[in-house]
């Protein structure tokens, strides 16, 4: 068995959906639900015993501490957060609870269950903190990719959150020992990415016949990591990882934000044309960049190539595709998370606790 916190967001959910397809080994699934934890993206587990949904917050210690003295997992991973900039800005005090109270609420409680296993348990026990290269800040168009021993230089209230994170993971393995391993990784894009991002805001936006609106002159370089890649190397990282160790697990396809909208606007060009016969890029519209943007992030993912031996299956290519197709044949997951009829969902299966104990088979 192992635990999976913020298992019904993006991320979360594209890995705890890889993981069950490829094993036969039990997830307790840990979520929140807030806004961007969507239960409709686990449908198709519903009826696996394998999947045991929590509806619940990291914060919460005698809740995590029950769940982890009932089901004795073997492993850790930390995929709950709030991780949307724009959201950070506007709001930074949900995100030091969530990234920083959280995430050493779940600590302390892991600390407290693995002290008292065996020694062999103990010894077996992975504590696996997903995070972000944001916490590196930004690069100059010259400067050479992040590395694992680049300097933390967060700039946004959202990348502050989880460097305060990382460091606290860090931290509590050379305080207590605990056995932790970090991931950082890059701009993930693929299925059930919650809409406020910008490649499926971009697809719906467009479909919708709404303006495209680019950030600045749109010339922001990000590294581009298909979401059921970052699931692989996730896994690797849990299965032989050393422990201690920070892995950056980047897509290697550093493009600027321009250009991966002209490349969407091209792909629904050829699958889903527009009526009038004019592209998609008509749609387009530059607005005022926001507050403290960073220029460029790129990640140097040699470090996982070279000791774990994971690198990428999906080019952008291959990824943005399958990315776009996905959107065009999922119209009424895409129309329930855009209307909140999934909220009515959780409203009347959890009610509105922030747990439900009494219903944690999904």
């Amino acid at each position: 068995m192992i635990l999976v916190t913020g298992g019904a967001g993006f991320i979360g959910a594209n890995f705890v959906l890889d993981w069950l397809a490829q094993s036969n080994e039990g997830v307790v699934n840990l979520d929140k639900l807030t806004y961007a934890g969507n239960p409709e993206t686990l449908a198709s587990l519903q009826d696996d015993p394998r999947h045991i949904f929590v509806r619940g917050d990291i914060g919460d210690a005698a809740l995590l501490e029950r769940l982890l003295a009932e089901h004795q997992p073997r492993a850790v991973i930390n995929f709950a957060a709030e991780s949307h900039v724009d959201r950070s800005i506007h709001g930074p005090g949900d995100f030091v609870q969530t990234n920083v109270v959280g995430t050493f609420r779940l600590l302390e409680a892991v600390r407290g269950y693995w002290s008292g296993l065996p020694a062999p348990q103990q010894q077996a026990l992975r504590f696996l903190h997903v995070s972000t290269d944001e916490v590196y800040g930004t690069l100059t168009p010259a400067a050479a990719a992040f590395t694992e021993e680049h300097r933390y230089e967060p700039n946004s209230p959202y990348s502050a959150s989880k460097a305060a994170s990382d460091h606290l993971v860090r931290a509590w393995l050379h305080t207590y020992g605990l056995p932790v391993l970090t991931t950082n990784c890059s701009n993930n894009y693929g299925p059930y990415q919650f809409p406020e991002k910008l490649i499926p805001l971009m697809i719906i936006h467009a479909l919708a016949g709404k303006p495209l609106p680019v950030y600045g002159d749109g010339m922001q370089v990000r590294d581009w990591l298909y979401v059921k890649d970052h699931c692989s190397a996730i896994c690797r990282v849990l299965q032989a990882g050393r422990v201690g160790e920070t892995y950056n697990i980047g897509g290697w396809n550093e493009k600027p934000n321009i250009e991966i909208v002209h490349t969407l606007c091209a792909l629904l060009d050829e699958l889903r044309p527009r009526a009038d016969g004019q592209s998609y890029r008509e749609q387009i519209t530059y607005v005022t960049d926001r507050p403290g943007h960073d220029r460029r992030y790129a990640i140097d993912a040699r470090k996982l190539e070279r000791e774990l031996g994971w690198k990428p299956a999906e080019t952008f290519d291959s990824g943005i595709r399958k990315t776009v197709q996905w959107y065009l044949d999922n119209a009424a997951w895409v129309h329930n998370v855009q209307s909140g009829a999934y909220r009515e969902w959780i409203q009347k299966h959890y009610g509105g606790t922030e747990r439900a104990a009494d219903k944690e088979r999904a």
